[in-house]
């Protein structure tokens, strides 16, 4: 594996070009915000500063390639990967290990080769709201909605950090399922993997029935 190179610095965010309309994966800024709503139920300013994330990102990939999406926490992130690309967690494409890092990789499914896209704390001090949100300098009650807002759109991913890596074997291979049973306990069905009684009954489960 090639040693990793040291973050290069991203192309200017169309949020920084002000002769030019915000954009982010060719939505216009106001509708992606729309769309962050009806899909996370809230304008949530971390899924809006994943939707500059994931647009930087896919502005260095090369075009037609198919790829897959790693992400380093469940928090906001995956949602805008989901809203974005078409990696979702459902189709396996989009890959979480909550590392608690907010960083992002889209990846060439076989090679393994892309981008990572990360919050760089040093680039974030310059946006005060946005930073005191993002290390919880401020209760919420404290924090100024609008201007953390105005503050996500203007500087689009002037705060991001941008590396090529490759993603280790390990990370983008793909479990495959062998196959299905019915469980003697449960009588329900579960991969043939976990042994002859599914992980619920073996005393995984999170749920009680209460009838």
């Amino acid at each position: 594996m090639k040693k990793q190179e040291a973050p290069i610095t991203p192309n200017l965010s169309s949020a920084m070009k002000s002769s030019q309309k915000v954009t982010i994966c060719s939505h216009e800024y106001d509708e992606y915000i729309n769309i962050v709503k009806s899909f996370h139920g809230h304008i949530a300013p971390g899924v809006a500063i994943g939707g500059f994330m994931v647009d930087l990102a896919v502005r260095h990939l090369p075009d037609g390639e198919f790829f897959d999406a790693f992400c380093e926490t469940r928090v906001c992130l995956p949602d805008a990967i989901q809203l974005l690309t078409p990696c979702t967690i459902g189709n396996g494409w989009l890959r979480i290990i909550d590392f608690g890092r907010y960083a992002l990789t889209l990846y060439e499914k076989f090679g393994g080769e892309g981008v990572r896209v990360f919050i760089d704390p040093h680039k974030l001090e310059k946006w005060s709201e946005v930073n005191a949100w993002f290390f919880k300098l401020k209760k919420k009650k404290d924090q100024d909605f609008e201007l953390l807002m105005r503050e996500i759109k203007q500087a689009g991913s002037d705060y991001c950090g941008l590396q090529r890596v490759r993603l280790k074997p390990e990370y983008r291979a793909q479990n495959k399922r062998k196959g299905f049973a019915i469980c003697p306990v449960c009588n329900e069905s579960h991969p043939v993997d976990d042994g002859n009684v599914c992980r619920a009954c073996q005393g995984e489960t999170v749920v009680e029935t209460l009838d």
